[in-house]
This record gives structure tokens, C-alpha cells and sequence, in this order.
């Protein structure tokens, strides 16, 4: 399949004419209905998709698929809600804007759990998407249909949006690459809303490379966003070389040793051995690494202080769906009826507990004990880690506990003892901080990975120590291929 190649490689396939781009487009389609029998990873499927003029720049010509909360102009938009299940917008997303302006070619909307709130791939108003690698188990979320789509090798990237660990676990879970790049350097004007101090736009690729070109056609600053900021002197893809001799590296000993999980499972002792092998291939290339310790208080406060911080910033951000002003009519003989009946129809379980949770930290009562709160310990994680990146380039760590879990797990209590492992991505929108997350083995057959997160503005070091590992491991350009 010519999709499964990297963008480098389809790009000078085109030029020299050994392949066109309707060619390119057409067999993208057919991958789509493949994979949407199998994945449901789609809510839109672009039949109508024509290709496009192949010019110098790399993603010209080329498919790729849009998660369903970018807004995209005259094509059905819905962020995987009922509440926006028959909403086309009349203007792009910026970054899909500057995808436009690059000559790419969208192929179809990749579902997500319902507004990007949820880990799971499970509470999209289409259903849940399924991982290619094991239909038994979960791709996480949100950016599910995304990295279901990559993994199988529909096209070369898909965007997505991370606001926990929304691209980069389900691209380690889908065995492909996930960035999350420094906040504010893709605009999120056109980006449905979740939680806006922690929003990020990124994309995810089958390697570091093609993530560094996404990005520089998406990133840019923009007039309609006053977070973003000017990258134009920062070019990500051409200034990757591989040369990582004497940068330093950390890993927090309280996250990625064995000896603080009493009760590991043989699935979690695999999955921590890979990433000790992973250390060792990094000092290998030059590379300094060095554990380091956090309190383990501050590190398990993170979950509730996301939870926190982030069903306030949905409850506010998403007050505006209505039924009223646009969306599927709410019933009742009044305006307060027709809200009630809209937002209760509307919107899945997950996200009524997230609305209440954020109601209720923001009232005037609460606020003190849970908001306010919750922002001050977010200072101190973030200031903890801006204290790492005085002394070390970057930290690495697994991400999550091992492979994807089954759905017939989802429902099993939270073991508190694994949690911060599980969560620890969410550091990464905390402070704002580029993130990446490369495959780095197999655990029951099935992908897992490490993510390797850095200050910011520091995304070009981020890439490149990424690039570097990948560059000496056998996990680059995977495709999914269903484990028996």
C-alpha cells in the first residue's frame, strides 16, 4: 500500500510521477471504509475526495485524515456529540487552514471520545472506536479515530488535539507517534473547546520525522488566538539530525521503578523492563541519564488537580450549546425547558459528571477549597518540572501501565498504586510543555511506548532526542497488524 509509506517517501513518489495523487486519494478512501468495519474510526468519510497539485511543499498531494473537533468548512463537524451531530460550520480551524494552504488533502473526520474528554475512545456519539492491533481493546482518547486510522495505514498523519494525553496514549497504544508540541504554537482558533489553558493541538504519525513536518505547516501565529505565538524562525523538521551526544536526561524513580508497584502485573514488570532497555540504547547514543525523585504527594495530586481544572474550564467553555443558538432543538414550553431537554438528551453520561464536577468547583463557595487549589498545585508540578529542565534536556518516562486495556476492564475500580503512572502525561498541558511519544516495544503482542517531554520552546531538542531513539530501535513506520 502507498500509504503506508512516510511523507518524504510519497512526496518524491509524486514528483517523479511514479504515482499520482488521485491514485494516493482513492486508495485512502478504501482503506477508510476498511478500517471503519473494523475500528469505527470515522465520523465523515470524504467520498467525494479529489486530489490535489503536487508542489515543493512535502504534504502536497498527500491524504490525511481531521479529528471531528477541528472545525472544517461546508463538511459535517460534530466533536463526536449529539449536540452537534448535524453542525457544518462555514469556516476552517486555522491549523486545517494551513493545512489547506500546503497543499494537503483531507480525507475524511476521525471520531473521538465526545469533545475530547475521555481516555477511553468509548463516548463518541458514533460509537466506540476499536484498536487495529486487537479489536478487543481500547485505542484511548480522545484522538481515537485519529491514531486507529494512522496505525492502519489510511494515510501518513491525522491531526489531533491533546488536552491530558489525548494524542500521545493512543498513539503509544496504536504502536505509531504522538505530538503535542509547546502550547500556543498551533492556533486553536477553530478547535472546539474543552479546556482552553490546556488545549493543544499536535498530530499523529508512523515517525518523529513526519510529526515535525505536520507541525511546521500547522503552527503559526495567529490574530484569531492570542495564546499562539510566532514560530516562523523555527524549523522543526529540517533541524532534526540525530546528534544527541551529551544531552542530558532524567526519569522520575517514583513513576518508573518496579519497586513501587507491590503488585505489578506481569504485563506492567514487561512494559517497565522495556523502558530500562530504552535507557540503555540513550546512553548508547551519548546520552546522559540520571534519576531523579518527586514527591510523591505532589505526583498523585495530579489526577484530581486535571480533574479539577479541567471539567471547570468544560463546564464554562461549552455553557454556549444551548440548543438554542445552533444544534439539535430542545423540547419545552419554555427557554429553560428547551436547554434542560437538550443538554439531558445530548450529552453522554461522562460528560454531565464533568459539567456537574465543574459547576460545582466554581461556585463562589467552592472555589477556594477546589479551583483555587487546584491551580496552586498545578504551579508547584509545573514549577518541580521547570526545575528538571535547569539541569536536564528532558524527561522520559513510560507511558501508562503497559498495553491498551479491554473494554471489559473499563468499568474495574482505579488501582491507586499505578495511578501516577497512568496519568503522569498530563504534566505535559500543565505546564504547556512539548511532548512526544514514540513506540519503544511490544508487551503481550501488543505496542506500548515512552514519552519524552521538554521545556518549552524546546521543541527542536524534544524531536530530535525522539528522532534519535527511534532511529536505533524497530518500531518506525509501523502498521498494525490484528495480534491472533
Amino acid at each position: 500500500m502507498n500509504n503506508y509509506k512516510s511523507i518524504e517517501e510519497l512526496h518524491e513518489m509524486l514528483v517523479k510521477g511514479e504515482i499520482t495523487s488521485d491514485e494516493l486519494v482513492q486508495e485512502s478512501l478504501k482503506l477508510s471504509h476498511e478500517v471503519q468495519e473494523k475500528c469505527n474510526a470515522f465520523v465523515t468519510i470524504l467520498d467525494d475526495a479529489k486530489g490535489g497539485e503536487v508542489t515543493d511543499s512535502l504534504l502536497s498531494g498527500i491524504p490525511y485524515g481531521v479529528k471531528d473537533n477541528y472545525s472544517t468548512k461546508g463538511i459535517l463537524s460534530t466533536g463526536s456529540s449529539n449536540t452537534l451531530r448535524d453542525y457544518v460550520p462555514f469556516f476552517n480551524a486555522t491549523a486545517v487552514e494551513n493545512l489547506n494552504k500546503a497543499g494537503a488533502i483531507k480525507v475524511n473526520k476521525t471520531a473521538l471520545d465526545e469533545f475530547g474528554m475521555g481516555g477511553t475512545g468509548t463516548t463518541g456519539h458514533t460509537g466506540v472506536q476499536k484498536n487495529p492491533w486487537d479489536p478487543t481493546r481500547i485505542c484511548a482518547g480522545s484522538s481515537s479515530g485519529s491514531a486507529a486510522a494512522v496505525a492502519s495505514g489510511v494515510y501518513p498523519y491525522a491531526t489531533g488535539s491533546d488536552t491530558g494525553d489525548s494524542i500521545r496514549k493512543p498513539a503509544a497504544y496504536c504502536g505509531i507517534v504522538g505530538y503535542k508540541p509547546t502550547y500556543g504554537m498551533i492556533s486553536r482558533y477553530g478547535l472546539f473547546p474543552f479546556a482552553s489553558s490546556l488545549d493543544t493541538l499536535g498530530c499523529l504519525t508512523r515517525n518523529v520525522k513526519d510529526a515535525a513536518i505536520v507541525v511546521d505547516a500547522m503552527k503559526g501565529i495567529d490574530p484569531y488566538d492570542m495564546t499562539s505565538w510566532d514560530s516562523k524562525d523555527m524549523h522543526l523538521a529540517d533541524s532534526i539530525d540525530g546528534n544527541v551526544k551529551g544531552k542530558k536526561l532524567c526519569y522520575v524513580k517514583e513513576i518508573c521503578n518496579i519497586e513501587n508497584y507491590p503488585n505489578a502485573s506481569d504485563e506492567l514488570k514487561e512494559h517497565l523492563e522495556n523502558f530500562h532497555k530504552t535507557l540503555e540504547i540513550a546512553k548508547e547514543l551519548g546520552m546522559e541519564v540520571e534519576e531523579v525523585s518527586i514527591d510523591r504527594k505532589l505526583l498523585n495530586a495530579s489526577y484530581s488537580v486535571y480533574r479539577v481544572i479541567h471539567s471547570a474550564e468544560a463546564s464554562s467553555n461549552l455553557s454556549n450549546l444551548t440548543g438554542i443558538s445552533f444544534g439539535p432543538r430542545g423540547e419545552g414550553d419554555n427557554y429553560i425547558e428547551m436547554i434542560k431537554n437538550h443538554r439531558t438528551k445530548g450529552f453522554s453520561p461522562l460528560i454531565k459528571r464533568r459539567f456537574v464536577i465543574g459547576s460545582y468547583v466554581l461556585q463562589k463557595e467552592n472555589q477556594e477549597r477546589y479551583f483555587k487549589n487546584a491551580q496552586r498545585v498545578r504551579r508547584l508540578i509545573v514549577d518541580t518540572w521547570k526545575d528538571l529542565y535547569k539541569k536536564y534536556d528532558a524527561v522520559i518516562c513510560p507511558v501508562s501501565t503497559g498495553p491498551a486495556r479491554k473494554f471489559e476492564d473499563l468499568n474495574k475500580p482505579l488501582d491507586i498504586n499505578t495511578m501516577t503512572l497512568d496519568e503522569h502525561l498530563q504534566v505535559g498541558n500543565f505546564g504547556g510543555f512539548p511532548s512526544i511519544t514514540i513506540p519503544n516495544g511490544f508487551v503481550s503482542k501488543l505496542p506500548v511506548g515512552i514519552n519524552i517531554t521538554g521545556n518549552c520552546y524546546d521543541d527542536i531538542n524534544v524531536l530530535n532526542i525522539a528522532y534519535a531513539l527511534e532511529s536505533k530501535m524497530d518500531y518506525k513506520n509501523q502498521i498494525a497488524r490484528e495480534v491472533k
